[in-house]
């Protein structure tokens, strides 16, 4: 089963992809040196009409070939069939504001190049920090974001009687490893069993079980495969356990726990970038020493609030992300964990990083087949089997963008006046 040295080897792996991306490292270093913009800028300082829109939805389908017909309203849904598995009792629909951000330029292990992100969200001010953001990056040569690992769990617990129960029922266990993985295949034609780990508590017993789950985000996959290995723990277990129950809330599934940096849930992405002193001046009008500053103080505060993680708005960037790309939203809470890094290099730049290690997120199941959330993943060329971890690097590198603008509006005191002028109606 995997251990400590077996996930860092995967991590290696992964950051080893990048040593191979000369050419597009290149072309990265080709980008504008001077605070020039995108070659083509992306229409923002149109006000909200139907011409604003219709320049926009050119421009993407300039760049991306991409038409977006039921995103736009252009084709009617109508396949009402297509919400079997997503919803009961269905009236209607919610509609929420889409929005594009971009270029978000990306160098990672799979996802490279630069890329235009929908948000749906109805905050006013989210998506012109994240653009900022993200045109900052772009005019510092692009982000380098990594998905390293990947795995779900499902944490079922058993009760006994007493310890010597639960210590025969666990040592046959430990010799049912491959059993359970041969159930697992049984089950699902995409999961796989990767580990299972204990934990005693008195008379009660927790088995977690990691899987990899493809390019699911997989909660539903883990529940279906936990299920299917506990029945058969119960009718062959030497020792019977008063009862059981599939999960025993220490998964972590959709919650925010101390365990999310000693593991991984979904998938961990780590991202970087240097931005340079000229662009944080004219793009983010602030400075690196302000902004390695804010990012100090404000750790302090999260340390004092007793929160998990260090980070300014992972939720901002990725709730409206999941929603216009057909994730289950309601794993924002577990997704949300992560650690923001920024600290002035020597050169006088300004060094940040964001590691998320809760990203569930899939690319196929749930709600990702619906028409705009397909659509929504279709533009950035996700969609479908095998473009989960591109996904993921993505969301890295968009929570990195988002990150950068926040507190280069919080150093350089324009974080009210933004609301005051892009969330407040008029």
């Amino acid at each position: 089963m995997s251990s400590s040295s077996e996930i860092t080897r995967k991590a290696l792996k992964a950051i080893s992809a990048l040593r191979n991306l000369d050419e597009f490292l290149a072309d990265i270093k080709s980008k504008p040196s001077s605070l020039e913009a995108p070659s083509e800028n992306l229409p923002t300082e149109i006000p909200v009409t139907r011409e604003g829109s219709g320049k926009r939805l050119q421009f993407l389908s300039d760049k991306t070939g991409k038409e977006l017909p039921f995103l736009t309203g252009a084709e009617p849904f109508s396949d009402y069939g297509q919400l079997a598995g997503n919803i009961e009792n269905f009236i209607g629909m919610s509609m929420v504001p889409t929005g594009i951000v971009g270029p978000l330029s990306v160098l990672g292990s799979v996802a490279r190049g630069d890329f235009y992100v929908p948000l749906a969200t109805s905050e006013g001010s989210l998506l012109a920090s994240y653009h900022r953001g993200a045109r900052a990056c772009y005019l510092s040569g692009g982000i380098t974001s990594v998905c390293l690992i990947d795995g779900v769990q499902r944490s079922p617990v058993f009760k006994f009687d007493n310890l010597g129960n639960l210590g025969t029922f666990l040592i046959w266990i430990l010799g049912q490893i491959e059993e359970f993985q041969r159930i697992t295949e049984s089950v699902s034609r995409y999961a796989k069993l990767l580990d299972m780990k204990t934990n005693i508590e008195g008379n009660h017993l927790i088995l977690t079980f990691e899987y990899h789950t493809g390019d699911a985000s997989g909660q539903n996959m883990v529940t279906i495969c936990t299920d299917a290995i506990c029945r058969h723990i119960a009718d062959h277990a030497p020792v019977q356990p008063n009862f059981w129950f599939i999960e025993s809330n220490f998964s972590g599934d959709k919650k925010a726990t101390s365990q999310s940096f000693a593991n991984v849930r979904g998938k961990k992405v780590t991202a970087e970038i240097t931005l340079r002193e000229e662009v944080i001046r004219d793009v983010l009008k602030t400075t690196p020493e302000a902004m390695a500053e804010y990012w100090r103080s404000s750790t302090i505060g999260t340390i004092q609030s007793g929160s998990i993680g260090a980070q300014g708005h992972y939720a901002n960037g990725l709730t409206a992300l999941f929603i216009a790309t057909g994730q289950d939203a309601a794993c924002v809470s577990e997704a949300a964990v992560g650690i923001t890094r920024m600290e002035r290099t020597d050169e006088g730049s300004l060094y940040a990083s964001v590691t998320l290690p809760n990203l569930i997120v899939g690319t196929v199941g749930g709600g990702t087949s619906l028409p705009t959330q397909r659509e929504c993943l279709e533009l950035l060329d996700c969609y479908g089997q095998g473009k989960a971890r591109k996904f993921a690097e993505i969301c890295g590198a968009l929570v990195l963008a988002g990150e950068i603008s926040i507190a280069a509006a919080l150093s350089a005191g324009q974080f009210s006046s933004a609301h005051q002028k892009f969330g407040r109606k008029s």
